[in-house]
């Protein structure tokens, strides 16, 4: 056969590919009469508002002198581990900024990290085509360099993505540029499965990233530079149980939605995608139009803890929140004050939903918190019961809650009045210690009340915060006096007396923060 016949063959068989790809999107596009977004607006859904001070950069981690590549969170919220081209490993106090290690690894072209579900240790993995695991406890060695534990070889091209198994440090899913995902066991470095790459199953080109179900640690999601994303169940590792199409360009970023039955993809071609694994249909696409018709690619994807809000992040360092339920653009993060001066390559949401933190190639990583400088509840107590109940709606969980007593200026709470006194407030400390306890606001007044509890309300955005204060009379007093601004708290807070006020945590720390409420109950 000549070269000429070859070309024809090839051009009519490219062809024919062509014509069946636009009648599945034909047909696709049939069976998709609607999309969650024109359901919600047929129902009267209202788009969630969020202004700039809602979301507000706390902290900028800086230590890194390379390109930031991946990050990860700890399950208890405080600690953050990210991978630079600079070589090293850095895990930070995502509370105070400071750098607890700082790990040197054997190969400087590392690409994804993640941490184990206890937080004790790290794996991490590169164009080595390997995944290293690191024991935070363990011993430093002669260089001053945490040692690697164990090296788990067996890909074939670089490692893009790795994660913990949920609930265990034994087993861990890694996702490399030889077409294939891996199931590691850990404590013996040995491959459990391997899915792909076989039996003319799986992607067919680079793998990117992986998700697994936390509400199901059985099934994962993978994305590929083949444009698809395909859903993969560990027992069975021969061939995918469903795959996804619909992007046109690579799936750089893939994460389950919170109720594990979705997952939602980000691409080259400028969009973001939400699947439904039941029926493996797309939902919707999330796509914004750019003024120089230049696309921007997405690089990494998180979703809020109520799903509400998709957080995906762009190469021209643009991060927006969208509202994955009318497929709108809520916030740019790009456009608001210390954001990234480079591409966003990575980012995640906390354990708790309380803050975001992305990663850029200008070598830093930025924290955002939910909640910012503003007031963020107060309420009467008006119950009219032998319980008083405070409700708290905020971005971010309300630590800091007083009541002051009407005739008492120290704050102490009236027997016949009040809750049980637990102590006394002692700064930025005792809260750190106490955690989410009801405390009042100055070193001379109590510290009482019930622990705030959060509470799942179908269907609500936000998290909320239920006290219950009880009153050992069984009589629930009203309050007798009106709220008095004060210009001393920094944020525009209030001061309120006889009632109940929650402050955003982040104004705690701030020097004279204390001393600026002169004897007041916060």
């Amino acid at each position: 056969m000549s070269g000429d016949e070859l070309r024809e063959r090839h051009m009519a068989a490219t062809e024919t590919v062509n014509t069946l790809r636009d009648r599945l999107k034909h047909k696709r596009r049939l069976l998709l009469d609607t999309d969650v977004a024109g359901y919600a607006r047929s129902q009267g859904k209202t788009p969630v508002t969020f202004g700039q001070t809602d979301l507000v950069c706390c902290r900028t981690l800086q230590g890194h002198t390379g390109k930031v590549y991946a990050l990860d969170w700890t399950s208890e919220k405080n600690r953050i581990v990210s991978a630079s081209q600079d070589g090293r490993l850095i895990v930070w106090n995502a509370l105070t900024s400071q750098k607890t290690h700082a790990i040197k690894l054997p190969c400087a072209w590392v690409m994804t990290c993640a941490f184990s579900p206890t937080g004790q240790s790290v794996a991490c993995g590169g164009l080595d085509s390997m995944c290293s695991i690191i024991n935070l406890n363990s011993h430093i060695n002669k260089d001053g360099n945490l040692p690697v534990s164990k090296m788990l070889s067996g890909h074939k091209g670089y490692v893009s993505s790795c994660q913990y198994v949920p609930d265990e440090d034994a087993h861990l899913i890694t996702a490399s540029g030889d077409h294939t995902c891996v199931l590691w066991d850990v404590t013996t470095g040995q491959r459990t499965s391997v899915f792909g790459g076989e039996f003319q199953s799986g992607h067919i080109a680079d793998v990117l990233s992986v998700s697994i179900n936390r509400s199901n640690s059985r099934i994962f999601v993978s994305s590929s530079c083949d444009s698809t994303a395909r859903l993969w169940d560990t027992r069975v590792a021969s061939r995918e149980v469903r795959t996804f199409h619909g992007h046109e360009g690579d799936v750089n970023s893939v994460k389950f939605f919170p109720d594990g039955n979705r997952f939602g993809t980000g691409s080259d071609d400028g969009t973001c995608r939400l699947f439904d694994i039941r029926t493996g249909h797309q939902l919707q696409e999330y796509s914004q139009p750019s003024d120089d018709n230049e696309v921007r690619h997405v690089t990494s994807i998180a979703f809020s803890i109520s799903g509400r809000l998709l957080f995906a992040g762009y190469t021209n360092g643009h991060c927006y929140v969208w509202d994955t339920l009318l497929a709108q653009v809520v916030l740019d993060l790009g456009s608001l004050q210390n954001s990234h001066d480079n591409q966003i390559s990575c980012l995640g949401l906390s354990a708790d939903g309380s803050a975001l933190c992305t990663g850029s190639w200008d070598a830093n990583l930025k924290i955002w918190a939910f909640g910012g400088y503003r007031k963020v509840g107060w309420s009467n107590l008006v119950d009219q019961g032998p319980t008083r109940r405070l409700i708290v709606i905020n971005r971010r969980p309300a630590r800091l809650i007083g009541l002051v007593e009407p005739g008492r200026p120290s704050g102490r709470p009236d027997s016949q009045r009040g809750g049980e006194r637990r102590g006394k407030a002692r700064g930025r400390e005792e809260l750190a210690r106490e955690g989410r306890k009801v405390s009042a606001g100055d070193g001379e007044s109590g510290v009482w009340g019930k622990e705030l509890q959060p509470s799942a309300v179908p269907g609500c955005l936000l998290p909320i915060y239920i006290l219950t204060l009880t009153c050992p009379t069984g009589q629930a007093q009203q309050p007798t006096y009106q709220p008095k601004k004060t210009n001393k708290c920094p944020g525009r807070q209030y001061a309120l007396v006889g009632r109940l006020i929650a402050i955003n945590r982040r104004l705690i720390g701030r020097p004279g923060f204390w001393s600026s409420w002169s004897g007041r109950t916060s």
